[in-house]
């Protein structure tokens, strides 16, 4: 580590950083990303230097200084929260793997190509074939990495909307704390520890187009962000920014679609703020699909952020229950479709929507979880229990006629193992709906995953957005990168892509050239 001999120089860029952030990024933005501040000047001393500087403590920054320090690089893994794991820790709790020896257990056919085409068609096809290659050709080799490497412990298989079969991993802790919990340990074990409540306020780039490091603030204080003191760290090899999406960030979301402002819930935690992206803009990142942005089909209205209904929804009723239009009493959409294509069908209606259960459809459901919340999504007044159909649609004003012909209707497609309505893959262990008791949320979608973020390539080197060549230097991985989801991410391939880009991203920032 540098003493810093000439104050003046962080104050240099301090006051560039101060003046600059707002105006520049702004017409950045604007633009598009095409317009570029004049780049900071280069500290002649920095305050600390180390070889790879990862920026982001969720799966993806995780991975990657587990992977920069495994090479042998000197890491600092910074974090502007006060505690780390952003989102990745608050998650569902599942990650795609195709071809997986949990399948081949199961006798359960799957294919890298298959995921791939299952990619392609939640995204639109708008998905950067070659990054959404990657994801899926590592899938499995990600899956066989937590393990490995890490010990993660999984429970067994979920079937998520949109995927053609069962193949994606559950874990045991039913959360992405069973991964992240791993990650921090193993990075402490090998000497690197988050440093929390540090705010990255710029990425330093000089005129020859190489990032040299990062002015940080220290001791932030979310969320205001000219709180902290002012710090620079130069990187010898490169930054990695796993900074995450900006799914709490209204202002930045309602820019990008207009529909999507202060007024709608997001599942995200409060850090999930767009300034480092912004900073990724005015040094010329190149941005890609920022307006695609992801609502979870599987939230309720009756509590906030991402809740414990989505566990039940997407875990219960998609496979076992049945998702219907309180209006009408009839199903309106596949429980398995992908995210996009249910989230726009409940808003479609136009109605209050329920997702259901009967008693045996919860317990399979449930089979293998750590935890029942039946108990505290009851008290919480997000699950309801009935002990008749008759009891819910009178709760729900429900036409029970119709409700009882959309169940009949079903159970006779379970009989012939073929939902001729909806077309929804049937599990083995499928069964009929009519056992009480009944349970069900209310759905409501809520902001989830932001698909636009900086052009990478292959090898997660952010793209400039002039040229389109590689910034030397720079690294970007998770949900900080465009591309990967297209119009809309298939469920548990966040997981599959945050860890596999981090990956790539720590072991070529350990192998660049060292600068300084």
């Amino acid at each position: 580590m540098e003493s810093n001999d000439k104050p003046q120089s962080i104050h240099q860029v301090t006051r560039r950083a101060l003046l600059g952030a707002g105006a520049a990024a702004g017409a950045s933005l604007a633009m598009g990303g095409a317009a570029q501040s004049a780049p900071l000047d280069v500290p002649e001393t920095w305050d600390e230097e180390v070889d790879v500087i990862v920026v982001g403590t969720g799966f993806a920054g995780l991975a990657a200084a587990y992977e920069a320090k495994k090479a042998g690089a000197t890491v600092a893994l910074l974090e502007k929260m006060r505690t780390p794991g952003g989102n990745s820790i608050i998650s569902g709790g599942v990650i795609a793997a195709a071809g997986s020896p949990l399948q081949a257990e199961q006798g359960i056919e799957d294919s890298v190509d298959s995921l791939y085409d299952d990619m392609l068609k939640a995204g639109l096809y708008l998905n950067h074939p070659k990054l959404a290659r990657t994801v899926a050709e590592k899938s499995v080799e990600t899956v066989q990495w937590t393990i490995d490497e890490l010990g993660v412990e999984y429970r067994g298989l979920a079937h998520m909307g949109g995927h053609a079969v069962p193949r994606s991993y559950a874990l045991s802790a039913a959360s992405g704390s069973g991964i992240v919990v791993p990650q921090l340990d193993k990075l402490k074990e090998m000497g690197v520890e988050p440093r929390t409540r540090t705010l990255l306020k710029r990425l330093i780039r000089d005129g020859e187009g190489r990032v040299k490091g990062v002015l940080v603030h220290e001791k932030f204080k979310h969320p205001d962000m000219e709180s902290g003191t002012p710090k620079t760290i130069k990187a010898k090899r490169a930054v990695v920014m796993a900074t995450g999406g900006f799914g709490n960030d209204p202002a930045f979301r309602e820019m990008q679609d207009p529909r999507l402002g202060e007024g709608l819930d997001t599942t995200n935690q409060p850090g999930a703020t767009a300034e480092a992206l912004r900073e990724a803009l005015d040094i010329g990142c190149m941005l890609i699909q920022p307006s695609w942005i992801q609502l979870g089909p599987w939230t309720s209205p009756d509590e906030r952020g991402f809740g414990m209904a989505p566990h039940f929804v997407q875990g219960i009723t998609a496979s076992y229950g049945l998702w219907v239009d309180t209006k009408t009493g009839k199903r309106f959409v596949n429980e398995l479709a992908d995210r996009k294509t249910r989230a726009d069908a409940i808003l479609k209606t136009g109605n209050p929507c329920i997702a259901f259960s009967d008693s045996e459809g919860y317990a399979k459901g449930t089979t293998g979880r750590p935890t029942d919340n039946r108990g505290k999504m009851k008290k919480a007044g997000v699950l309801r229990e009935y002990q008749s159909l008759e009891e819910m649609v009178e709760d729900f004003d429900i036409p029970l006629d119709e409700l009882k012909s959309t169940v009949e209707a079903f159970n006779a497609g379970v009989d012939k193992g073929d939902d001729a309505e909806m077309g929804r893959y049937m599990p083995k262990n499928i069964g009929k709906i009519g056992k009480p008791p009944f349970y069900a949320v209310r759905l409501s979608p809520k902001i989830h995953h932001t698909m636009g973020g900086c052009g990478i390539n292959e090898k997660a080197q952010a793209l400039d957005v002039k040229t389109g060549a590689p910034i030397v230097g720079l690294y970007v991985a998770g949900e900080a990168a465009g591309g990967v989801h297209g119009a809309s991410r298939l469920g548990s391939c966040a997981y599959a892509d945050c860890l596999t880009f981090g990956r790539i991203a720590g072991q070529n920032a350990a192998a660049e050239a060292d600068w300084g």
